[in-house]
């Protein structure tokens, strides 16, 4: 049983519910971000992060700094393409638009691929707009917590290193990363960024990013310099690799209290095998898809091959918005999120499943919530008929 305060199960694509021992590390003493106790238990979070990517590659490199998900995007447009490039980004929700904003703000020219609501652009038009241009990069939200929609990453990532070899290929993870496979190395990927509070189980605050020895050649071989200061890889590079070497090292103060609860939460992820942690998101995602669909609701991501393990994005009946539905839910000890894609966002609650919520088999979060989904929507489908 968990010691926490009661409270409703925070059932969002994110922060997700967080495991009792990763809290209790957030309760760790003060101590010296550069003292070597400290500086071991960064080394070791780096090494496992190495672990959850399935990576081997030495010349790759981890990336863990204060700050939220956003920063991994400053941190690709500052660090991995320059002024006037051209990059183009797959677009399956939200936050493709958003991470496109985000390069165009460092002067970066951006061409969006984009596919109807619940779908993700196809492999035949990713290959036509890869031979229309030079693109430096291109990027692609692995799940888009907006939609729900789930990209083909290794197809994607094989088709670029055909038709565009020079193309890097970056891989938003943010509402991915520990709830869906990634296998770095032999799906040839150059940078996968995500954060701390979604798959991986740490409460909010870091931002992840592995680089591949290919994308640290090309930052190493920039025309201008990095255009962030805070997140610029000149001022990361040696503080990533000397703390990973066990050396203290310093640029901008790290959280100590978060780097033990991401060492905590990677510790007890890194200790089962990885594929044991993905089947167990996998058969709780079709829990609830099936769930949903016996109620007679449907997703944003109608496509199987488009669903996301981690949540689901459920259309609610006609009529009936997410203020209707979501004080029922909470009434019943779940908390789900509303819509967020502009063009439909009244029209759908999220709903994840990740973390301890489906790994702990203590917990009732999954069943809860199904139940209280289906309670829920009936009530408001009976109070708007009066």
């Amino acid at each position: 049983m968990s010691n926490q305060a009661p409270h409703p199960a925070l059932l969002i694509p994110g922060p997700i519910e967080f495991d009792d021992q990763v809290l209790q590390s957030m309760s760790h003493y003060s101590e010296s971000h550069v003292g070597m106790p400290f500086v071991k238990t960064f080394s070791e979070t780096l090494k496992m992060l190495r672990k959850l990517f399935q990576t081997e590659d030495p010349k790759a490199q981890p990336f863990v700094i204060s700050g939220s998900g956003t920063l991994g995007w400053d941190q690709v447009a500052s660090n991995l393409v320059e002024p006037g490039d051209d990059v183009l980004v797959l677009h399956t929700g939200y936050f493709a638009d958003s991470f496109a904003d985000c390069f165009e703000t460092y002067g970066i020219k951006v061409t969006q691929l984009k596919a109807p609501i619940g779908d993700r652009p196809q492999l035949d038009e990713v290959e036509a707009a890869l031979k229309e241009k030079n693109y430096k990069a291109i990027t692609i939200t692995h799940v888009d917590t907006s939609t729900g929609v789930l990209s083909e990453i290794e197809h994607v990532s094989k088709l670029v290193h055909r038709v565009s070899p020079e193309t890097l290929v970056v891989v938003d993870g943010v509402c991915s990363v520990g709830s869906e496979e990634i296998q770095f190395d032999n799906w040839g990927l150059d940078c996968v960024l995500t954060a701390s509070q979604k798959g991986i189980g740490c409460p909010a605050g870091l931002s992840i990013v592995m680089a591949s020895g290919r994308a640290i050649e090309r930052f190493n071989s920039r025309k201008v310099p990095p255009t962030s200061y805070f997140g610029s890889w000149k001022n990361w590079l040696p503080i990533m690799q000397n703390y990973e070497a066990g050396k203290p090292s310093y640029f901008a103060t790290p959280s100590p209290q978060l780097i033990h609860a991401l060492h905590t939460t990677l510790t007890q992820i890194t200790s089962v095998p990885l594929s044991s942690r993905f089947e167990a998101h996998r058969a709780a995602s079709q829990k609830v898809k099936s769930a949903v669909a016996s109620l007679g609701l449907s997703q944003l991501a109608s496509k199987p091959e488009n669903q996301a393990n981690g949540m689901t994005a459920i259309y609610l009946p006609e009529g009936i918005t997410p203020p209707q539905v979501l004080p029922k839910l909470m009434a019943k000890g779940v908390v789900f999120a509303g819509g967020l894609h502009k063009q439909i966002a009244s029209k759908y609650i999220r709903f994840g499943h990740m973390g301890v919520s489906v790994t702990d088999p203590n917990r009732s979060d999954i069943d809860t919530a199904i139940k209280a989904l289906k309670e829920g929507v009936d009530e408001a489908v009976q109070e708007a008929k009066k």
